[in-house]
């Protein structure tokens, strides 16, 4: 595994507007559902993280749409982390097609106490994880 994880989605109907361009809330979908599969590739389910009162939310989001995705495309959703702090992760994201970018994303994702909703330090094993399949070194504070 490199220190970027990709995901492959299709664009079914449901994910478009009447003109078949897939409507701009959906690529959060889709860049949820490729963050939600990094995490799985590297050992750790939601469901189990929860089960350890470890929860991971959106604290900051900036979207570019550059191209719209329609109706049928094959698309990659990428993930890389670019910074790891103690309670929060940093993460570029990309949604492209064999032959053009879509959408850039950086997102901060923030890990919270299931439990009082309030912010904990990542869980060491998943850092180290991370860690050990960066090639290229994560900057981290």
């Amino acid at each position: 595994m490199s220190n970027v994880f990709e995901w492959p989605v299709r664009v079914y109907f449901e994910d478009t507007d009447a003109g078949g361009i897939v409507y701009h809330a959906r690529y959060l979908y889709f860049l949820e559902r490729a963050r939600t599969e990094w995490l799985r590739a590297l050992g750790f389910s939601q469901s189990k993280l929860k089960q350890e009162n470890v929860l991971f939310v959106i604290r900051d989001m900036n979207i570019k749409w550059q191209k719209p995705a329609l109706l049928d495309d094959a698309l990659t959703v990428s993930v890389k982390v670019t910074q790891i702090k103690k309670a929060s992760l940093k993460m570029h994201q990309i949604i492209h097609s064999e032959n053009e970018q879509k959408v850039q994303a950086e997102v901060t994702v923030a890990c919270i106490n299931a439990i009082d909703k309030k912010p904990m330090a990542i869980p060491q094993a998943i850092i180290d994880v991370i860690k050990k399949l960066d090639e290229q070194g994560v900057v981290c504070e």
